[in-house]
């Protein structure tokens, strides 16, 4: 897409500072740092959210999400390592490119993510379970 400012990116039309790429992606440094080695991994075709992606795309992106991860942590010795991704606007998705956030953690570092949580019923859990699998095929 020609106003994507991630497929720019993968295009070389914009500067990013690589740390690895294969045939269905590229990960690089999040300009926005929220801790030292925050890197984003994004497909290299492009695909707007997870409900886009094909299965190769989909497989390769945590393939490299994981090797990529490995080497955040054995470079910057994190306490943890949290991976974010967002779909939709409500969701806090800013660019409409699929990418992950691999963001390494410390104790103290001002990250949060909260959620509340409903407990709905063991027959409602079910109920959920079955409009999934109907779906699923």
């Amino acid at each position: 897409m020609s106003d994507c400012v991630f497929c720019k990116i993968v295009a070389r039309q914009i500067p990013a500072t690589v740390v690895h790429e294969d045939e269905h992606t590229l990960a690089f440094m999040d300009i926005g740092q929220v801790n030292p080695g925050h890197v984003l991994v994004a497909v290299k075709k492009h695909a707007d959210n997870v409900f886009a992606l094909d299965d190769a795309q989909a497989a390769a992106v945590f393939r490299a999400a994981a090797r990529v991860s490995r080497a955040i942590r054995d470079a910057f010795s994190p306490q943890g390592l949290s991976i974010y991704q967002a779909n939709g606007s409500v969701a806090g998705q800013t660019v409409f490119h699929f990418h992950l956030h691999l963001l390494p953690r410390h104790e103290g570092d001002g990250m949060e993510l909260t959620w509340p949580v409903k407990n709905p019923a063991r027959e409602k859990l079910l109920e959920y379970a079955e409009k999934i699998k109907a779906k699923l095929g």
